[in-house]
């Protein structure tokens, strides 16, 4: 028994914030349908991996879920929904308000079929506002943080090529089902989890609005450094590109010993976090010239000796080949039909000491358990042929064999 083996979740989630979130649940052991429409939506064919066309970031999100794929506008369709909705226990959705009430997926018609369903929502700028009917993705989101703004340099701000508002949002809706999935087990009631880009946008920007709020100071774009700390910044090394992140003024004592600059720790200009960002070039300029005559090994080596935080600046094509990576674990191999080999997927970064994580199945092909899906709610072998025979079901079963 693994920690969610008895949840139920109905995925009609998109991309990332929502399928993520449902990935969470289970790589716990939550028996998690995605639901799609004939021939797979959209999210599943962006970066093709497979001869299906399945794509690399679809893989990651679709783990250990099964797909059951219909037209939801028949009213065939319509009609299974209804009959899956009565055996869940959480839908999971990342759409508009408006989109999910002609979906059928909103929080008054699913507690209609079954009154202590939970309901996860992300959208991209929450339910109310003058925002609200409108779609958006993860960079929309970076642009309105405040981050972009800080990113990059004045005359051309950067958004990151990671799609942390997606996952950080991902992450709340799933903390949110876990806290609404206790309070049914307290009260019976089931409800309406809310979260959005926008949301988690400006949660994880909330530290730069306070600055402003309280100090009244506009921080402005300076590259890669920071005006908190310093030498926080990017650095070339004989053979590539470190950076490190200089945080308090034990730390900074390190730095400056290992740089053989021991006369900067009583310097005035650079007593504290804050004034140390305040003269960032001038400690950068210290640590490039450290860097410059040392490989990327060699400097990350004695970083770390000296206990002063650093990393290498990998590309992707080196990051699951670094031994840090193997030996915490965090990667399982996924063989998906037509790929070239192994897809390396990272599952639910964290460890229970006590519950262990579901064995990992790859993600599903479109429809891929439509049939065996449809027979546990109670359809007959001829009903359910009947509804792959009209288009309303795709059975991929025999195309996943």
């Amino acid at each position: 028994m693994h920690p969610l083996s008895s949840i139920r979740v109905l995925d009609f989630g998109r991309y990332i914030a929502g399928p993520y979130c449902a990935a969470l649940l289970a790589d716990y052991g939550a028996d998690v349908i995605r639901i799609e429409k004939i021939g797979g939506n959209e999210d599943r064919f962006n970066v093709q991996v497979a001869e299906d066309g399945s794509g690399a970031g679809f893989l990651q999100m679709n783990r250990n879920k099964r797909s059951l794929a219909l037209a939801m506008s028949s009213d065939d369709g319509r009609a299974i929904v209804r009959r899956l909705v009565a055996t869940a226990d959480i839908v999971i959705a990342n759409m508009p308000a408006d989109a999910l009430a002609r979906a059928g997926l909103d929080l008054a018609s699913l507690s209609a079929i079954k009154p202590d369903i939970i309901l996860v929502t992300a959208s991209a700028f929450g339910d109310t506002g003058p925002l609200a009917e409108r779609v958006g993705f993860d960079a929309i989101g970076q642009a309105m943080s405040g981050i972009v703004h800080l990113t990059g340099t004045a005359d051309q701000p950067f958004r990151a090529q990671g799609n942390y508002i997606d996952f950080g949002t991902a992450l709340h809706c799933a903390f949110g089902a876990m806290v609404a999935l206790r309070e049914r087990d307290a009260t019976g009631r089931g409800q309406q989890v809310s979260g959005s880009l926008l949301g988690t946008a400006v949660a994880v920007s909330n530290g730069l609005t306070i600055d402003y709020a309280l100090n009244g100071i506009e921080r402005e774009p300076m590259t890669n450094r920071s005006f908190g700390s310093a030498p926080t910044d990017m650095f070339r090394t004989r053979d590539g590109w470190i950076i490190t992140q200089v945080v308090s003024n034990a730390i900074f004592a390190r730095w400056a010993r290992l740089v053989e600059a021991p006369e900067l720790i009583d310097d005035p200009r650079f007593a504290s976090d804050e004034a140390r960002g305040a003269h960032g070039i001038i400690l950068s300029e210290r640590m490039s010239a450290w860097c410059a005559v040392r490989t990327t090994d060699e400097a990350i080596e004695q970083l770390g000796a000296a206990r002063v935080p650093a990393g290498p600046v990998l590309a992707p094509g080196q990051v699951m080949a670094h031994p840090q990576v193997g030996a915490a674990g965090l990667v399982e191999p996924m063989r998906y039909p037509g790929t070239r080999g192994d897809a390396p997927v990272v599952r639910a970064p964290i460890k229970l000491s006590n519950s262990l994580k579901a064995p990992m199945h790859a993600a599903p092909q479109s429809g891929q358990h439509s049939a065996a899906i449809l027979a546990e709610i109670g359809y007959c072998a001829a009903e359910i042929a009947a509804f792959v025979a009209d288009g309303t079901v795709q059975d991929g079963a025999k195309v996943a064999a």
